[in-house]
This record gives C-alpha cells, sequence and structure tokens, in this order.
C-alpha cells in the first residue's frame, strides 16, 4: 500500500511539474507582481507589510471607541 501512494505522489507532483509553464532561471518568474517597477513594488510592500502591521491597532481603536 505504502509503495502505491508512494507512486502515484510522485507521478502526480511530476504531472504538475511538467504542466507548470515555468521556465526556470529567471528571478521572479513566479511572483503574482512585478519586479521591474520599484515604486510600485514599494508601494505595494508598504501596504501588505502596513496592513498587516496596523491592524490590531485599528481594532483596538475601534473597541476604544465604541459605546
Amino acid at each position: 500500500m505504502i509503495g502505491r501512494t508512494s507512486l502515484f505522489a510522485r507521478q502526480a507532483i511530476t504531472k504538475f511539474v511538467r504542466n507548470s509553464h515555468a521556465h526556470g532561471g529567471v528571478p521572479g518568474e513566479n511572483l503574482p507582481f512585478d519586479l521591474h517597477n520599484h515604486y510600485k513594488l514599494t508601494a505595494l510592500f508598504i501596504v501588505f507589510f502596513g496592513s498587516g502591521f496596523g491592524a490590531p491597532f485599528f481594532i483596538l481603536r475601534h473597541q476604544l471607541l465604541k459605546s
């Protein structure tokens, strides 16, 4: 039973890699954002990390201002 499971997993991973259409070797090719526009990349990083960092403070403010 273990042999069949590992064979199935190996075939599934091989099929996934072959169908991924990734050429490989190009930095940032598989990322969901563009690395060439540095200003847009900086803005996206500030929004992404700023929202995660600032969320507890906004939640706390909301809770303290509730009547």
